[in-house]
């Protein structure tokens, strides 16, 4: 098991030449712009990526429950808005000008039927029948994983536009933020309950275990604390992942302050002048 525990050298060179990208494109078009907070917003939603994808902890997480709605909750609740935010909006400007020209355009989606599309699949992804269904099939796994992770930017787009005129105002992020708790609720729940009512004994746990891992993993749990392999393991993960989205609300609305305070300078200003 040990051995297994390593670290992947192509997250590494695939979120290392994003960076590259990213700073290259920073200092050609938008470094007169430039929010201090942006670079590090954007450095830190990748470092949680390869953290989450890259390290020893995404061996982990394929043994725990537990830590694998930590892994998803990571990246569907943080990462998206740290990387959104980290984008200045002339830089947003053009790749939006580049998406009007192609056919990438029409797929696109609201923030609401995001939203409520996540919601939907996230909650059918914790029932039985399709965790037992995309456990056994690596490749359809991996593509609801990544439409899931697609739709997340979406559904956090009104609190972390790169464009602070495509975001929500104060009360209508209060709103939107309560039903975005709404929406997540439901699969959180339903974590919890399988965990007084499955109980340890529950088959598809093993079954996660087996196809995830193989069978040389079935003796993992040991190197794991009590409240990760008994029934408990799937009620930490349903309040710890309640307890990631509230957080990731809170980091997000914070941050977005920060570095939209010289917008909304700029904007309380002109509405002075008017």
């Amino acid at each position: 098991m040990l051995e297994k525990l390593t670290w992947s050298w192509q997250w590494f060179v695939l979120l290392a030449g994003i960076v590259s990208l990213y700073g290259v494109f920073i200092y050609r078009y938008a470094k007169n712009e430039l929010i201090r907070l942006q670079p590090i917003s954007f450095l830190l939603g990748c470092l949680l990526i390869f953290l989450m994808l890259g390290s020893p902890f995404t061996t982990l997480s394929q043994v725990s429950i537990t830590l694998h709605m930590i892994q998803m909750s990571v990246l569907f609740f943080f990462v998206p808005p740290l990387l959104q935010l980290g984008i200045p909006p002339s830089l947003f400007d053009g790749m939006a000008r580049w998406l009007k020209r192609s056919k990438l355009s029409s797929m696109h989606l609201s923030p609401t039927t995001s939203l409520s599309i996540f919601a939907i699949l996230f909650l059918f992804y914790h029932t039985s029948i399709i965790l037992t269904f995309l456990v056994s099939r690596p490749v359809v796994h991996t593509g609801y994983l990544l439409l899931l992770f697609l739709l997340s930017f979406g559904m956090w787009k009104p609190f972390a536009s790169p464009d602070p005129l495509l975001r929500l105002c104060a009360c209508k992020m209060k709103r939107y933020a309560f039903l975005s708790g709404l929406a997540i609720t439901p699969a959180c729940l339903l974590f919890i309950a399988s965990g007084f009512f499955e109980g340890a004994t529950n088959p598809l746990a093993l079954q996660l275990l087996a196809h995830l891992c193989g069978p040389d993993f079935m003796d993992s749990f040991s190197l794991l604390p009590a409240p990760f392999h008994t029934k408990h393991d799937r009620i930490l993960a349903g309040v710890l992942m309640m307890v990631l989205h509230k957080s990731s609300l809170v980091v997000t609305l914070k941050l977005e302050r920060n570095i939209s305070s010289v917008f909304y300078e700029k904007l309380e200003r002109d509405c002075w002048k008017d």
